[in-house]
């Protein structure tokens, strides 16, 4: 339970963080205010602004803490993926971190965030090197700095949004396991494939581009 009485001098910004987060769990990002962050951390209305100037400080604090908090959790997956079931894995935990922090992982990533926050970058920035990680490993000859990286986080990231949304089946934990899996694998699978797939359109009869 976040502190209802005086805080202590120094403990003021992780009151806020802890409390901010208390009212995510329960309201989702709407409710999420430095007054109602304040109220619940128990100091007074001005308090919260010693460590942030707006909404949006509070919310790129609150994000650094969640890319930290996940960048463990992929880590404690894998902390070297170098095969393409250790990217399964990955990605499994991805996107159960997603579920279990649904409140969390939207402000993360669909909320406005001070793109300049150091915090927050540097946070991002870890997630980053361990995407570039894994396509070096796994992916050997790929440019790490490339669109490859981009392209597996989006498909793992856009597995963790469609659970999330519920278009994609989330009632058990297994069931997203078997289902990212797959999904991962399929990249894989295709990728020889695509790679030998001619990149311009064949023209139809007559001269003319399909399309």
């Amino acid at each position: 339970m976040a502190p209802t009485g005086t805080y202590h001098h120094g403990d003021l910004r992780a009151a806020c963080l802890s409390a901010a987060r208390e009212l995510l769990e329960e309201d989702g990002s709407a409710g999420l205010s430095l007054r109602a962050v304040a109220r619940r951390a128990g100091v007074s209305a001005t308090a919260p602004y010693r460590h942030y100037a707006d909404r949006d400080a509070l919310v790129s604090a609150v994000a650094a803490e969640g890319y930290r908090e996940l960048a463990q959790h992929l880590a404690a997956a894998h902390p070297a993926p170098s095969t393409p079931d250790d990217l399964a894995s990955v990605a499994v935990a991805y996107v159960r971190f997603a579920l279990d922090h649904p409140a969390l992982f939207r402000v993360m990533f669909a909320e406005p965030c001070d793109p300049t926050d150091e915090e927050r970058v540097a946070a991002t920035g870890v997630i980053t090197a361990y995407v570039r990680g894994i396509v070096r490993d796994t992916f050997p000859g790929a440019d790490e700095t490339g669109p490859l990286p981009t392209t597996v986080w989006a498909l793992v990231h856009g597995l963790a949004f469609l659970h999330l949304d519920g278009k994609l089946d989330a009632s058990s934990a297994e069931v997203v396991a078997a289902r990212v899996r797959a999904a991962v694998h399929a990249l894989f699978t295709a990728s020889p494939a695509l790679s030998s797939a001619p990149t311009a359109r064949t023209a139809a009869p007559g001269g003319s581009p399909h399309g």
